[in-house]
């Protein structure tokens, strides 16, 4: 999820502007056909596959799917939509960036007038809560969380004299610090990369696994003094200085060709992540498990789907969020895809707690993952977490290309993190 920070800042200043200055209209009458609609969408986690089932279950719909590219850039292609340009009838924002939109809730339908507000206890209370606006307004309703896990080759492990059964694996590593220690016995044994990168499989995981991460529960930055956030960057740094990384940035067409060809064997791979390694290394299939987390539990991700204001198709645009994320539409998605469901009616639905995924030597997903929500105090995610976490993500990258100074990377990124949110 690569972004430049300044130009979220500027797109933030952008949505404030046309929030004050009338960019986005109440009034705005729907002039579509009422059945078709626009979609924006990310790229990597395969919304293609949603759009075409939709379409065969409702003849007739016809959904423009564009994939704009990642979350972050989707976000901004939003913010300068509804700052004056066309927007789409519905468009999926991923957790980290929904905080500035949900400050500007007239910038979107307020969903409780398709009745929202009825199907709200559908959803984990501190999901549904995420897209609430103050006035109560709900501008987005959750597709999925990011329950975390460890997807690692049994192959690969094998060859490195490691065991491959996935509580023996589980054991390996119930801290980040075991977690590492693994990596340099693989690596020392094969002499190959253990992980993808140490910025998203050691930092983006061990940072969402406790009850505070860049904002304190009253909204005030705390990214320089939390105790988690430094935890986690030490813990990143460390994996990156130990050379057990193959140095392959998350979502890049490198990171993808890599899962094919085993230039790593593990993967931190919260649930949504599972469908993008099948997509991208479909001739492993069998080859990968699933192991817990360091940690044991946490959540990274989670997207919501939202109605601008102005878009033409808005009833349609409900139609798609109602049937595609009622709680027996989102335990479907997870045993196509492996999106967690964020209804937790279904959590002990056989469906859900008797899953094993093939692809994964027939791992229990739906058990591991939901396992991994269990204990989990959520953080509470501010209008910056986007812009301060690819900072943190930045600084960790320079360190493993051997572009910074290990010693010096955390206040390298705390000066480029007050440059670019401005505190």
């Amino acid at each position: 999820m690569k972004f430049a920070t300044p130009v979220v800042l500027a797109a933030a200043i952008v949505l404030t502007t046309a929030a004050c200055g009338g960019g986005s209209s109440t009034s705005a009458q729907p002039a579509g056909d009422g059945k078709s609609f626009e979609f924006w969408s990310f790229t990597g986690i395969d919304q293609k596959s949603s759009v075409e089932d939709y379409q065969k279950q409702n003849p007739g719909i016809q959904v423009k799917l564009t994939e704009v590219g990642s979350s972050v850039e989707t976000a901004q292609a939003l913010t300068t939509a509804l700052a004056g340009g066309k927007v789409p009838d519905l468009v999926l924002i991923q957790g980290d960036d929904l905080p500035k939109f949900v400050q500007q809730p007239q910038n979107f339908y307020d969903l409780r007038q398709f009745g929202a507000d009825k199907i709200k206890g559908d959803y984990l209370d501190w999901v549904i809560s995420q897209p609430t606006a103050k006035g109560g307004e709900i501008i987005g309703i959750p597709t999925d969380v990011g329950g975390m896990a460890v997807a690692y080759r049994t192959d690969l492990f094998k060859e490195a004299g490691l065991p491959t059964d996935r509580e023996e694996v589980s054991k390996l590593w119930p801290t980040w610090d075991a977690f590492i220690e693994t990596g340099t016995k693989y690596t020392t044994a094969t002499g190959k990369a253990f992980m993808d990168n140490a910025a998203t499989s050691v930092f983006q995981q061990a940072v969402n696994q406790g009850p505070q991460k860049y904002y304190d529960n009253a909204g005030n930055v705390v990214y320089s003094t939390s105790p988690q956030v430094k935890t986690a960057f030490d813990l990143a740094i460390k994996a990156a200085a130990a050379g057990i990384t193959a140095k392959q940035s998350s979502f890049t067409d490198g990171w993808s060709a890599g899962m094919g060809k085993g230039q790593f064997a593990v993967i931190s791979a919260p649930s949504w992540l599972l469908n993008g390694i099948r997509t991208n290394a479909p001739d492993t299939d069998g080859k990968w498990d699933v192991a817990t987390i360091p940690g044991g539990s946490g959540n990274w991700g989670g997207s919501y789907l939202a109605i601008p204001k102005n878009a033409k198709n808005p009833k349609a645009a409900w139609n798609y969020i109602s049937k595609t994320q009622s709680p027996q539409a989102q335990l479907a998605h997870f045993t196509d895809s492996g999106a967690l469901p964020t209804t937790p009616s279904v959590y002990q639905d056989p469906k859900l707690t008797s899953l094993k995924d093939p692809f994964f030597s027939d791992a229990p997903i739906g058990t591991i993952y939901t396992g991994s929500l269990l204990g989990l105090k959520p953080f509470l995610i501010g209008p910056d977490s986007s812009a301060i976490g690819q900072e943190f993500v930045n600084a960790i990258t320079n360190v493993e290309q051997g572009k910074g100074d290990p010693a010096k990377a955390w206040d390298a990124a705390l000066a480029n993190i007050k440059t670019a949110i401005g505190k």
